[in-house]
């Protein structure tokens, strides 16, 4: 099991944290972009719109008898076969979104995670003590935990602490969401992920129960789930019988 370090917001190494080896394991890459992709996909504005034969200027009128000119028949001036007339098949509002399995995305946050420890982005705070709501004083305990880029930091959902959301607002870069709305984007969009203690072993903990017994591996000293009985042996139909006395 795997273990990482904690800090202050002055840098100062207070502790460690237990990982578990099956939320911060191996990364899936593929389910990392499935995720990434219905992501942005539920994000699409989806305005976009053209004008068919029924919604563009022009009158309704015939604009000449159907038979005896010798020219082709037409009914409308807003038909699509002239200039300015209607598109056809042309795109509407729509929207993108579509069914992501929460197993898939659990799974995918569980990789995103991996990833990021994995590459030593992953930084645990004991506590976001922002005792003034200034963003000059919150950038120095970023530059403290020796974060110069971009950063996600996650606080435990229902959080109090307003000086945290007032000094990290303004900084470019920064961006504060709670503990149960981390999705595998945020954590691959931004370089650094910081997260409270709380939040971390409250996720860990969610991550942990979202896995299926299927993929669960004993830890050492549990017993492994007994096998299933086997089926009984099938019963020898009369004719099987007879071949055998023959």
């Amino acid at each position: 099991m795997a273990s990482i370090d904690i800090h202050n917001l002055s840098g100062a190494k207070v502790g460690s944290l237990e990982l578990a080896d099956e939320v911060f394991g191996a990364v899936n890459e593929d389910l990392l972009w499935e995720a990434v992709k219905h992501y942005r996909a539920a994000h699409r504005a989806g305005t976009h719109a053209t004008k068919n034969k029924k919604l563009v200027s022009g009158a309704g009128k015939k604009l000449w008898k159907q038979k005896g000119t010798g020219r082709a028949r037409v009914g409308s001036i807003r038909s699509p076969l002239w200039r300015h007339g209607g598109t056809v098949h042309g795109p509407q509002p729509r929207s993108y979104d579509y069914a992501f399995p929460r197993k898939k995305l659990m799974g995918a946050l569980r990789s995103a995670l991996a990833s990021k420890f994995a590459d030593g982005k992953l930084i645990i705070v004991n506590t976001f003590d922002v005792k003034e709501p200034k963003s000059k004083l919150f950038r120095e305990a970023l530059d403290a935990l020796k974060v110069d880029t971009t950063a996600l930091l996650v606080e435990v959902a229902k959080h109090e602490n307003r000086n945290l959301t007032l000094s990290s607002r303004n900084l470019d870069g920064v961006e504060l969401i709670s503990g149960n709305e981390v999705h595998p984007y945020h954590l691959l969009r931004y370089d650094r992920a910081i997260f409270s203690q709380p939040a971390i072993e409250k996720l860990q903990i969610s991550l942990k129960g979202s896995i299926s017994k299927r993929q669960h591996k004993p830890a050492e000293g549990e017993e492994a789930s007994p096998k299933k009985a086997s089926r009984a042996p099938r019963r020898r139909t009369r004719h099987e019988k007879a071949a055998e006395v023959a």
